[in-house]
Parts: structure tokens; sequence; C-alpha cells
């Protein structure tokens, strides 16, 4: 018996850096949480946080359907993912394939629960001067891009069968995470901020505390995915955007700091940067930060999306400035001795 009423829910990529976030607002909202997570998952916080581990994998469909079915779980949270990978193949076999599975392990159930996947912009595309709207047709631009909007697709041939909503976050920044810290880290000791040719483009940007709440908010009363495809069931979450220059210069502000020293690197240079990133990780066999396919989205523009649609459906906006949000971030990386 559940003495808070909150219907029980699973995540899987609990265990990641937006999935530790949303763990810990859906417990604090009062819902049973279990977690899928594999044998070598990091799992500390997730236990100090108060929920329940199943041990599995998202490929192994016979294993997320036990997972669903212990846990009783009402909505199924799909995190589960790469955002890193050595090849093409990998991006699949954890993105569009995973997805498959999971929606049809929820599929299979006998009370069917809710399916909120969470994807990427990356699957939109770069914006150009318009920032992007869910009706936009998706155009990704690397294969990260490519091996999410695979994992949308997959999810899709379910909706017939199946309540499913899909949130496309922006550039996600927060506690705890590591892609944000590489562009804290240079600001911080040496005030140089780097940006790809001129720095005019834009990025949106969304505090993983404001992303976390869209999420919990487009699974409880979102729209649902319609066979045959549409915008509808898909929101961006996005809360302000920048330009490459001003991101640094906000870093800069929220840090305590003096403007930066702005390093302007040029497109052949960057490329060559990815394809030496590319050479170590093979070697590493261990994928890093800088690659061939994220030097493809840095230089294809500016990432711009509109969260009209979830502020107006959804009864959404993020909790703060994202001033404060960038010191919130900043003072995290200070406090847990990362800068």
């Amino acid at each position: 018996m559940n003495p808070s009423g909150q219907q029980p829910v699973l995540v899987t990529g609990a265990s990641g850096f937006i999935g530790v976030h949303l763990v810990r607002r859906l417990l604090a909202r009062g819902h049973p949480v279990s977690c899928l997570v594999r044998q070598t998952s990091q799992v500390r916080e997730l236990l100090a946080a108060g929920a329940e581990l199943v041990t599995g994998d998202v490929n192994d469909g016979a294993g997320v359907s036990r997972a669903i079915a212990v846990s009783n779980a009402r909505v199924v949270f799909h995190l589960a993912g790469l955002v890193r990978a050595l090849s093409a193949a990998d991006f699949m076999r954890a993105n569009a394939a995973g997805a498959e599975v999971v929606a049809a392990a929820c599929a299979e159930q006998a009370q069917r629960p809710v399916l909120l996947l969470v994807s990427s912009l990356a699957v939109a595309g770069p914006s150009g001067e318009a920032p992007k709207v869910e009706s936009d047709p998706p155009l990704p631009v690397s294969d990260y891009g490519r091996s999410k909007f695979a994992g949308e697709q997959a999810a899709a041939r379910y909706a017939g069968a199946l309540p499913i909503t899909i949130v496309r976050p922006c550039a996600v920044f927060g506690a705890g995470d590591r892609g944000m810290y590489e562009i804290f880290n240079p600001v911080a000791r040496s005030g140089m901020h780097v940006v790809c040719g001129h720095g005019d483009w834009r990025i949106s940007l969304v505090a993983v505390a404001d992303l976390v709440e869209c999420i919990v908010l487009a699974a409880e009363k979102g729209e649902r995915l319609v066979p045959g495809g549409s915008e509808r069931g898909i929101y961006f979450a996005g809360a302000g955007d920048l330009s490459h220059v001003e991101l640094g210069i906000a870093i800069a502000h929220a840090l305590g700091k003096t403007v930066p020293r702005i390093v302007r690197v040029p497109a052949g240079l960057m490329r060559a940067a990815g394809f030496c990133g590319d050479v170590v990780s093979r070697i590493r066999r261990r994928p890093g930060w800088v690659s061939s396919d994220k030097v493809s989205e840095l230089l294809a523009g500016s990432w711009t999306c509109s969260s009209a649609k979830a502020r107006r459906q959804l009864g959404w906006s993020p909790a703060a400035p994202l001033a404060d949000r960038l010191r919130e971030t900043a003072q995290w990386y200070l406090d847990a001795r990362w800068l």
C-alpha cells in the first residue's frame, strides 16, 4: 500500500546526470520509485535517496518486462542511452534499440503504463535564426541525433497501444553535469572561453532542476503520440538562449570573475580536434567529450528551441532565471572541488 497515494514509477538511466535529479524529484513528490540499473551502475546516490533498484538492461526485453511488473509502474520514464559512443552502431544499439525494447515491454503489460521518453534537441537539428518548434521536421546532423530520432520512431510504432509522450531537452546543465563542466573549467582556471568561429551562434539551455519538472508534468498531463506521426505528444524544454560568447560571459559572472578572454577556433581546427578525439577514444576504448560527431553539431549553427507549447499546455516554466541557475551550478562545482 502506498500511503502517499502517488503512482509507482520506473526510471531507466536513473544513475545518469538527469536520471538522479529526476529520481529525487519523483521521491520528493511521494512516488514509489524503482530504478532499472546495470550491475556496473553507480547507485550510491539512488540508494541514499530511497529508491528501489532492479538490476537489468534496457536491451533485454524480458528483464525490462519483469522490472515493470515487479515495480507495478504506472509510468515508465525512459532516460537510458548514450550521449558519447565509439561508433554510430553503439549509438543505435543504446538509443534506438533500447527505446524499442522498453516500448514493447510496456505494451505487453496487462495494465499498460504511460511511457515518457526523454529524447534530445539533436533530433530536430540546428535551428538557424528561428527557434525550433515541435511541428518542424526532424533534421539531425549527428550520429547521436540520428540515433535519438530512431528511438523516437521506434517508440512511436506503439502509439496505438500505449500512452507515450516525448520530451526533447536542449543543452542541460546543473549539479553533477560533466558536460557543462568542460566549459566552466577553462573560464574558472585560466579566464579563457573557447568558441567556434565568430561565436554568434546561439544555444538554448535548461537547468536540470527545471527540466525534470517539465518531464514530470509531461508524464502527468502531456499530449500522447498518435499513430501516423505528427508533433502531437512532443515537447521541447528550454529555459533561454545565449550566444556562445554570451555563455562564456555568463559563466564568468556566475563564478564571480571578470569577462573571459574569448578564443575563436576556426572550423578546420575544430574538425581536426574532433578527428584526434576519435583516435584517442579508439585507442583508450572509451568515448571522450571531443569527437567528430560532437564537432559536427557544434559547427552546424545555432541550436535553439521554443518551449511555448510546454508552457501553454503543461503550465511549465523555469523556477529561476538562467543566471541564477548558472550561479547554482558554479557553486556546486566549487563545493564539490571540481573547480
